[in-house]
This record gives C-alpha cells, structure tokens and sequence, in this order.
C-alpha cells in the first residue's frame, strides 16, 4: 500500500496497469509510449520505497527524486520523466483515487534547446540518388525515402502505410500520426513516380510470398523481402547505410529527413503553421524549434558570404 498524501492506494500493480490500459485506449497511445510511462512511474515508486518504506507521496519527495536523476540523466530524460509522473498523478486524481496531486508546484527542469538533425538539399539529393542496380530493394527504398522526404512523415507513420493510404489522382496521403489523430498530406510527384516504379517489385514480393505457401500482408504499402510489412527498425538501418555511402558526415536517420522537410519549407517561405500541420504537431512550440534552427542558418550564411559578416568588433 502507498500513501499519496495521508490516502492508501494501491499503485505498483492495479492502478498503474489501469492507467496504462487507460494511455492505450483512451489517449490512444503506442505500446511503446505506453511501455515508457509505466517505467518512469515504477522507477519513482522504487525511489520512494527505498528512501521512505510506506510512505506519503509529496511534492519534497518528487522534487528529491527528480533531483536524483539529474546524476545520470540529461534534462531532456529528466523532463519525461517528470512528464510521466504529471500524466499519472492527474489521472489517479481525475479517477476520484487521490483529492490532491502532489506534483502541483513541482517545475519542470529548465529545457535544453537542441537543434535537430538535418541535411542540406543537396544532401537529400545525394541520399536520394545513391540506390542503384546493386542493391536489391532500390526501387523500395527511394520510394520510402522519396515519400518521407517529401511529406514530412515519421518512420513510425510511413511503415504503418497501407495502400489506400494513398491517393494518386489528389497527391494525398492519410496519416493516423501520435494519439490516432488523423491528417491529410500531400506527396509531390517525386515521390508518386518513384512508388509507381516500386509497385512491379511489391507485386512480386506478394506473389514470391504465397508461392512459398505464406500469406502476404496485400494491406501493406511497404514490404520486406518476405512479404510482409516493412519495419521501423529496416527503415533506419537502410537510411542509415545509405547516408555513409553517400558521403554525408551527418548521421542520417528517418528522422534527419523529417526535420529537413520542415526546415526546408521554412527556408522557401512556408508559414509556421502549415508546417505543424503537415508535421502533425498539437502545439506550436514543439514547431518553432525550426525557427531557431533556421535563424542559425541564415546567421552562418551572413558569417559567410557578407564582406562584414566575420568582421572582428575591433576593426572598424
């Protein structure tokens, strides 16, 4: 039994599977998500019983934990976690389970901005042009690329495409992204010309898998080599290959190409929100990261080409 401020609840076993049955259905989150805030909650449930036995849960001892993590964790791991606790504490309050939630007053360490990952256009170019006839699945994999690149998609998303996903005559595709939530992007026609290449090798991939007495997944927009769908795990290893053939410095992820859609668009003159749209970002901020991005990029391009731009302050 634990203690959340005077209140006896029972927390490591019934209520923290019902608050991650209640992640998964109602909130719609991943298996993976869901993996994750039930191991942060436990890890502070270990905290406390270690520290204190039976104990009440309070905001001193949140904040004691909190600053224990700082030991072998960075901010941004730091601010998840506590991100987890919030979520956990205002449901069990929501839930009638406790009549005070003792992470109100509890601040969130102060964020670390980082900019993310992203490669140039003629980085993307050069991504994109290194499959050839050696390797097996090319016309597979620019196409994933293609698709990414040019639609803004997490790995997560373009792996979990199915072909009605798709919409050639409008150049759109539908995207169920974080929390089930539903969005319309368009693909540009790169990209449709490259799935169109890839199509007569997904067609043999199915057939090559019922010969063999398997049934293939015929949903599946994006296939292994034994006809079945394509995982995020494949996609970054491909990529991944792909940017060190290529030549790029930079380790390119799925994501790389995710932040590069964004900046890129920013760099043409898109406005702020379409971009959260495409991205499928619920709150702006999480968008404005490529702001800063992008001034850092205008900022080193003054340094450079501007007669002044790397001017000492003391030579005037």
């Amino acid at each position: 039994m634990w203690l959340v401020w005077g209140q006896s609840v029972v927390m490591e076993s019934q209520q923290i599977e019902t608050f991650s049955d209640w992640l998964a259905v109602e909130k719609g989150y991943s298996a993976h998500t869901v993996d994750g805030y039930r191991r942060d909650v436990r890890e502070f449930f270990r905290f406390i019983k270690t520290r204190y036995g039976a104990a009440a849960v309070s905001p001193e001892k949140v904040r004691l934990f909190i600053a224990s993590l700082y030991a072998s964790n960075s901010s941004s791991t730091v601010a998840r976690k506590l991100s987890a606790l919030r979520t956990f504490f205002r449901y069990l309050y929501r839930e009638g389970i406790i009549t005070a939630d003792p992470l109100i007053g509890v601040a969130n360490p102060k964020a670390v901005r980082h900019i993310p990952v992203f490669l140039t256009v003629d980085e993307v170019f050069s991504l994109l042009e290194e499959p050839g006839e050696q390797d097996r699945f090319a016309r597979r994999d620019v196409a994933i690329m293609e698709l990414m690149y040019s639609s803004g998609m997490r790995v997560s998303e373009i792996v979990s495409r199915d072909m009605n996903h798709l919409d050639f005559e409008t150049g759109m595709v539908r995207v169920s992204g974080k929390g089930k939530k539903e969005r319309i992007i368009p693909f540009g026609t790169a990209a449709a010309e490259a799935l169109n290449k890839y199509f007569p090798q997904r067609r043999e991939l199915l057939a090559a898998c019922a010969a063999r007495g398997k049934r293939p997944d015929t949903a599946a927009l994006f296939l292994n080599s034994r006809g079945g769908r394509i995982t995020p795990r494949s996609v970054e290893r491909m990529v991944k290959d792909y940017g060190c053939r290529a030549g790029i410095t930079a380790t390119v992820t799925p994501h790389a190409l995710r932040h590069s859609f964004a900046t890129h668009l920013l760099e043409m003159g898109a406005d702020l929100r379409t971009v959260q749209e495409l991205l499928g970002h619920v709150s702006l901020s999480t968008t404005q990261k490529y702001t800063h991005l992008n001034m850092d990029h205008l900022t080193r391009v003054y340094d450079q080409a501007h007669p002044l731009g790397n001017r000492q302050a003391g030579n005037k």
